[in-house]
């Protein structure tokens, strides 16, 4: 059947199952939005107040599901305000298909109106890049991209379309899903393996068999939980495995949600805010396993000492991952599912009562002096844990609350925790938030944020509003940039260039501005008060908004400073 290229475009979106995505119209894209308005009883579209509000929803809608996400822009400022999303879902290997259109293919290298090139600007931070320029080709590229996106490492794929692309017309034919990798350029993509974003790795049995043996010597063992345990919903096999070889096992940022927050054998996160448990335990340790991890500078603070009396084993399915930050001593390439069943059928069961009772001498969670007068962090992420379902999805933003909320809450299962662990990216929050709860809503959603990174991206306030998704926001509000602060307090000796926030806007008629409810809170008969009525406003499909009083002294604890080995804590 004879289409336009944006009917095209729509109807290989059903192809993949997406029924919402989420985006900003403009100019070059008016085509495929003019079509998006006959296909709104098939897909939803939510408009987000700013594209980068969109990007990051996408993002938080494809983490908290497992699906791919969807985000569309237009050409220029549309596209280039999608950046900060895209390079997120790269650093968190989050599958996400970014849409865009450019001006017509007459105009292009001519610095028209909303020219960029934005297949160039995104190409180092996604898996791969599109320009369509032959509307006979759409259809496949559609399919490509979302076979990369979610194929192998998952990833963001970003698609430039043309604009006289959407209107011209072209032949289409339906193809279910099962059968896009069995025809067409896509068949011929994967049959000559000219990318290896198509191709699922398949572990080595000797490479399996060689770290059982290693387990089998082993009278330390350890092992790091990494995002790639999480992408891969491999969290009940590497729970098991966890168990068989009686193993502590230390989360990384991008983990939590691996193995639960309260298993007996979980020592918490690992790193410069990592517990005295865990860094101690990978100083300690004979055999250091790591499962979907990259081994970044917040977890290997200086590489050349990490796990310095340990043979140490890495797990990935990303080939160019090995050795890139620390030199390992066995390496299995593969899906973390895959490896794991395979080492689980081979693994017999072990007991290191002794081990791990020198690594859990040490604490695994930081004490703080408690009182009625004045809220610590610990204080307000434990009253939230057990004031709201336990199967709450928290979204964070990035700073000292992240790590507190990482340090503080326990999160039972992959998706829970929707966080920029890679880029770092402050105003990912809020939109990831709106994302997790439209693609979760019999689920409780939660955004924990500080008042340096609400400001980023608080404009989306009106669009939790608008399409009723009732996110509920805590707000850990000392008035700083709290953790370049703390920095500026351990290492710049106190000097606060720049990171005090004492000005406005109030957060609590910020909210009512946007048509929801909010208080601010100074202790915890105040803030058990807020919850139980944030609560009930989620009832009625309504956000709300608590803003928290925290003292500006208060740190992350344990730290340690980046480039020191990960015993060498600076606070405890």
């Amino acid at each position: 059947m004879e289409m336009t290229g944006a009917k095209i475009l729509m109807e290989c979106l059903l192809e993949q199952g997406v029924d919402l995505v989420f985006g900003y119209p403009g100019g070059t894209i008016l085509n495929v939005y003019d079509e998006l308005y006959h296909y709104r009883d098939r897909i939803t579209h939510i408009l987000t107040a700013h594209e980068q509000g969109a990007s990051h929803a996408a993002d938080g809608y494809a983490r908290s599901t497992g699906k791919v996400g969807v985000c569309l822009a237009t050409s220029g400022p549309g596209a280039t305000n999608l950046t900060t999303g895209i390079a997120t879902a790269y650093m968190d290997s989050s599958p996400v298909v970014f849409i865009t259109c450019n001006v017509t293919q007459n105009l292009i290298g001519r610095d028209a109106f909303q020219e960029v090139d934005i297949t160039g600007i995104a190409m180092p931070i996604t898996k791969s890049t599109y320009l369509v320029r032959d509307v006979n080709t759409l259809a496949d590229t559609v399919r490509e991209a979302f076979a990369i996106a979610r194929s192998g490492r998952p990833g963001p794929v970003l698609i430039d379309i043309v604009k006289n692309v959407t209107a011209e017309k072209a032949e289409y034919e339906y193809l279910p899903r099962e059968k896009h990798t069995s025809s067409g350029r896509l068949a011929k993509l994967v049959q000559r393996a000219r990318t290896s974003s198509l191709k699922m790795p398949e572990p080595n049995q000797e490479d399996v068999n060689k770290l059982v043996d290693m387990i089998a010597q082993s009278k330390k063992p350890m092992l790091i939980c990494g995002g790639g345990v999480v992408r891969s919903r491999s969290h009940k096999e590497f729970r098991e495995f966890a168990r068989r070889i009686d193993a502590p096992v230390a989360i990384t940022l991008m983990g939590a949600g691996g193995i639960p927050g309260r298993d007996p054998l979980s020592t918490g996160m690992i790193g410069m805010h990592g517990s005295k448990a865990s860094n101690m335990a990978c100083d300690g340790c004979d055999l250091l396993i790591a499962v979907g991890c990259r081994f970044s500078d917040r977890v290997a603070l200086k590489p050349a000492t990490f796990a310095r009396q340990a043979k140490i084993v890495h797990i990935d399915i990303d080939r160019a991952e090995i050795n890139k930050n620390v030199e390992t001593d066995h390496h299995i390439i593969g899906n973390a599912k895959q490896v794991l069943e395979l080492l689980n059928r081979k693994v017999p069961q072990y007991d290191h009562s002794e081990w791990k009772q020198y690594v859990f001498s040490f604490p695994t969670e930081t004490a703080y002096e408690e009182d009625a007068e004045h809220l610590t962090p610990k204080q307000i992420l434990s009253t939230i844990a057990r004031m709201c379902p336990q199967d709450t999805i928290v979204a964070t933003d990035v700073g000292q609350h992240q790590m507190w909320a990482i340090q503080h809450f326990r999160f039972d299962y992959p998706g829970q925790l929707l966080t920029s662990g890679g880029f770092g990216a402050m105003g990912f929050g809020m939109g990831a938030a709106i994302g997790a709860k439209l693609g979760n809503p019999d689920k409780t959603v939660i955004h924990i944020t500080g008042d340096g990174s609400f400001r980023m991206n608080c404009n989306e306030l009106s669009t939790e509003e608008f399409y009723k998704t009732p996110v509920i926001t805590f707000i850990f509000n000392n008035h700083r940039l709290g953790m370049v602060r703390q920095w500026q307090e351990l290492i710049y000796d106190c000097r606060y260039s720049q990171t005090i926030t004492e000005r406005g806007p109030d957060f609590v008629k910020l909210a009512e501005a946007n048509g929801l409810k909010g208080r601010r809170v100074n202790n915890l008969a105040e803030l058990e008060e807020a919850i139980a009525e944030a609560l009930g406003e989620q009832q009625k499909g309504l956000g709300y908004v608590v803003d928290c009083n925290i003292q500006e002294k208060e740190l992350v604890r344990p730290m340690v400073n980046g480039g020191t080995h990960i015993t060498e804590f600076l606070v405890n």
